[in-house]
C-alpha cells in the first residue's frame, strides 16, 4: 500500500495501491501516519503509470454515505499534514496525478513530473471541492488556481509547467534521484528555520481553512447527493468503456 524507504537524510513514501494509487480511507490513513511520523525530508512517489489517480470513485458509491463522510475527513487530514510538514516535501510524479492525487502533489514543497497527466478533475466528475484542497491549491497555485479548478482538465507535463502545477520536468530514469538530491539540499537547511518558515508561508491558507470549516458540511451534501452519485456512476461507466 505505501512502502517506505530511507534514503540517507530523505524518506521516500512510494504509493503502491492497486493499479492506480486510488485513495482510499486506509491509503490516506497510512499517508497521515507516515507523514506524522517522520521528522525527514520527503519525497512522495507513485508507481507503474500513477503517482495517485485520485479517490476511489467505486469505494465511495458502494460505501455510501458513512463511507463518504470518513473518506472526506481522512482526506483532510492526509493533505494538512503533507502541507504541514515541518520539513522539506518534494512530489516526484511519476505518472498520472488526478483530482485527489493532484492536491497531493500541490500540497508539497516542490513538484518534479516525468509523465503522464495531471489536474484538478472534480468538477468534471461533479464532486464539490473540499475546503482544505481548496485553499491548498489556491496556496500552490495563486491567481491561476481558478484556471485550473473551474478547467477540470487533465494537463500534460508541459501545460502543467507552464501553469505552475509542476516546478520542474525530468525523463523517468531521473525523477526520483533529482527529487532525493532535491530534497537532500533542503534537508541541510536549519530544520527550525526552515519549519518557521513554511509556518509563516501558510499561515493565511490554514487560517482560511479554519474559518471555512462550515463548508465541509456542504462539501459533504454535496459527494452523498443523488445527482452526484449520478455522475459518478457515469464517469465510472464511461471509464469501463475506455
Amino acid at each position: 500500500m505505501l512502502i517506505t524507504e530511507d534514503r540517507g537524510d530523505v524518506s521516500v513514501l512510494r504509493i503502491e495501491h492497486g493499479r492506480v494509487g486510488a485513495l482510499d480511507v486506509e491509503l490516506l490513513d497510512a499517508l497521515t501516519d507516515a507523514v506524522t511520523a517522520s521528522d525527514t525530508a520527503l519525497v512522495i512517489t507513485g508507481s507503474g503509470a500513477c503517482f495517485s489517480a485520485g479517490v476511489d470513485l467505486r469505494r465511495i458509491l458502494d460505501g455510501g454515505p458513512s463511507y463518504t463522510e470518513e473518506l472526506l475527513a481522512a482526506l483532510s487530514r492526509t493533505f494538512r499534514a503533507v502541507f504541514g510538514h515541518p520539513r522539506a516535501t518534494v512530489a516526484a510524479i511519476n505518472g498520472h496525478a488526478i483530482a485527489g492525487g493532484c492536491v497531493l502533489a500541490l500540497a508539497c514543497d516542490l513538484r518534479l513530473m516525468s509523465g503522464g497527466t495531471t489536474g484538478l478533475t472534480e468538477l468534471a466528475v461533479g464532486v464539490p471541492f473540499p475546503t482544505s484542497a481548496l485553499e491548498i491549491v489556491r496556496y500552490a497555485l495563486g491567481p491561476r488556481a481558478d484556471r485550473v479548478l473551474l478547467g477540470a482538465q487533465a494537463e500534460d507535463r508541459e501545460r502543467a509547467l507552464a501553469l505552475g502545477m509542476v516546478d520542474e520536468l525530468t525523463e523517468p530514469g531521473e525523477l526520483l534521484p533529482r527529487a532525493i538530491t532535491l530534497a537532500t539540499e533542503l534537508a541541510a537547511r536549519s530544520p527550525e528555520s526552515y519549519r518557521l518558515a513554511k509556518v509563516q508561508l501558510h499561515r493565511a491558507a490554514n487560517a482560511a481553512m479554519e474559518a471555512t470549516a462550515d463548508d465541509d458540511a456542504a462539501v459533504l451534501a454535496g459527494w452523498t447527493s443523488d445527482d452526484t452519485r449520478r455522475r459518478i456512476a457515469a464517469a465510472l461507466a464511461a471509464l469501463a468503456r475506455r
